[in-house]
């Protein structure tokens, strides 16, 4: 059936051209995110979306497929509400499977201030749009039978809140399905072609330097994940931005009858499980900011621990592989959307743990303001002269952030 419907997506490559009104640097979810709704949304299609290895190869191929909107500051849960709509309606409007699932998310409290914490989320996520409640230990419970609510004797569950809508995608799909929707409305894609610098023409960027020549601009957009850094820097732009790793690994099957995703914010671990019944399991980033894809046994060994205190039935389960992303990530741990201060040259950055749930609110937002010059209400508090200004949207509202 995979292999069924996979076939079905049509890619249609072309040759770079010298110019274009619109060259996106990145051809993961965000960048094409913006290149659809560019086409889609407000009919520019002279565009070119440019990747160093292939679609997806980045991040969004590195991710653990979380889809949801339980942030703690109101900009963050109005911005993801957002994303997690748009997400519910993106198979019908592409027509194609990407495997949605609406699960549900419990955050789990284990202490009186993590119970405060889960309680103070439920009220702000529902002021603002998000579904979630507070519930008890034995909700939980029914719930999620499999979660051991005494924590092993040494964290125990006293209560969680719930995330209703909280859902799953399959990643590859996610971008299949945008580069094929972006293709068809004449969007250009191109893969293994490397972005080597920006052009210039005095303090205005006009387009980008490859490894094949360059390709001139009216705007670019910078929806790289890591390296980001090296590229605004062409521009004269320093962003506030540090780059970590981020490992997660899965099991082996799994009967499938694990329906929930599980966090916790003091076991630092996060766990779903796949259409092939496989448990997903993540943890927080990296100390150390590094660029490197190299996984550790260290983490394995170390979220595995924490992991089994909660749900024991984990302890019958082998490890299948393990991979690792880098994210990049913020002084307050939000994104940095918008403008940079650089004439021609935007950026989506700063994407952290949470960039996979946001790739449709985030590349509807950036194609909104590439198309009108306006920035969108939405995404104004997270434009980068925040730092500036002292203004900053500080949400750790992630296990991955601690």
């Amino acid at each position: 059936m995979n292999e069924f419907v996979e076939r079905r997506v049509e890619l249609t490559w072309r040759q770079p051209k010298r110019a274009y009104d619109v060259v996106i640097v990145g051809g993961g979810g965000h960048g094409l995110a913006t290149a659809y709704y560019l086409a889609t949304r407000h009919g520019i299609t002279n565009v070119a979306v440019i990747e160093n290895k292939y679609i997806g190869a980045g991040n969004s191929g590195r991710n653990t497929t979380i889809i949801r909107s339980n942030y703690g500051i109101p900009e963050a849960v109005s911005f993801y509400q957002r994303s997690l709509e748009l997400y519910q309606q993106l198979e019908a409007e592409t027509g194609r499977w990407m495997m949605h699932q609406r699960k549900g998310l419990l955050w789990i409290a284990h202490t009186e201030a993590g119970v405060r914490a889960e309680r103070a989320r439920a009220e702000v996520n529902t002021a603002f749009g998000a579904r979630t409640e507070f519930v008890t230990p034995r909700e939980i419970g029914e719930i999620c039978p499999r979660i051991d609510l005494t924590g092993g004797g040494v964290w125990p569950v006293l209560g969680a809140s719930y995330h209703v809508d909280g859902a799953t995608a399959r990643h590859d799909r996610v971008v299949w399905a945008l580069a094929e929707g972006a293709m068809r409305h004449g969007v250009d894609i191109h893969q293994r072609l490397a972005v080597t610098g920006l052009l210039r023409e005095g303090e205005r960027v006009v387009g980008v330097e490859t490894d094949r020549g360059p390709i001139a601009a009216g705007l670019v957009l910078s929806a790289t994940g890591g390296h980001v850094t090296t590229l605004a820097a062409q521009a004269g732009v320093r962003l506030p931005i540090r780059t970590h790793p981020l490992q997660a690994f899965v099991t082996n099957h799994y009967e499938l009858a694990f329906d929930q995703i599980v966090a916790s914010s003091n076991l630092l671990f996060y766990v779903s499980q796949t259409a092939r019944g496989e448990m997903l399991i993540g943890a927080e980033i990296d100390r150390q900011p590094s660029y490197s894809y190299q996984s550790g046994y260290h983490f394995l060994q170390s979220c595995s621990f924490r992991a089994m205190t909660l749900l024991p039935f984990l302890r019958d389960l082998r490890i299948l592989r393990q991979w690792t992303g880098i994210c990049d990530m913020s002084p307050d741990s939000s994104p940095v959307m918008g403008e940079t201060g650089v004439d021609g040259f935007y950026v989506t950055t700063g994407w952290g743990t949470w960039g996979f749930k946001a790739i449709p609110a985030g590349g509807e937002q950036m194609a909104e303001l590439i198309a009108t010059g306006r920035t969108p209400a939405m995404i104004a508090p997270f434009a980068l002269d925040r730092f500036a200004r002292d203004r900053t949207m500080a949400d750790r509202g992630s296990a991955g952030t601690h």
